[in-house]
C-alpha cells in the first residue's frame, strides 16, 4: 500500500471519530442550553452509552494504527470537559 493511501485512510479515520465525537458534544450542547431536566437519567445513559463507545473506537483505530494515541485522548479530553462543564452547570441550577 503506498504512503499515500495510508495517509487517506489515517485522516479518514481521524475526520470519521471527529464527526461521531461532534455528534456526542452536539447532545452535550443542546443539555447545556435546556437545563431543564439536569439530571434526567435516560439524557445521562444516552451521554455515558455515547462516550463509551467513542472511546472504544478510538481504541481500535489506534490499536490500527489509523489514529496518534495523543489524538485520540484529544479527542476524548475535549469532550469529557463539555460534559464536566454540564455537570457543573446542572449544580447551580
Amino acid at each position: 500500500m503506498s504512503a499515500e493511501m495510508v495517509t487517506g485512510r489515517n485522516d479518514k479515520a481521524f475526520a470519521l471519530l471527529k464527526s461521531d465525537a461532534e455528534k456526542i458534544r452536539q447532545l452535550i450542547e443542546v443539555q447545556l442550553e435546556n437545563l431543564t431536566m439536569p439530571q434526567c437519567p435516560l439524557y445521562e445513559e444516552v451521554l455515558d452509552t455515547q462516550m463509551f463507545g467513542l472511546s472504544r473506537e478510538i481504541d481500535f483505530a489506534t490499536r490500527l494504527g489509523l489514529i496518534d494515541e495523543d489524538a485520540g485522548r484529544q479527542i476524548l479530553g475535549e469532550l469529557e470537559r463539555k460534559l464536566a462543564d454540564l455537570h457543573e452547570a446542572s449544580m447551580r441550577k
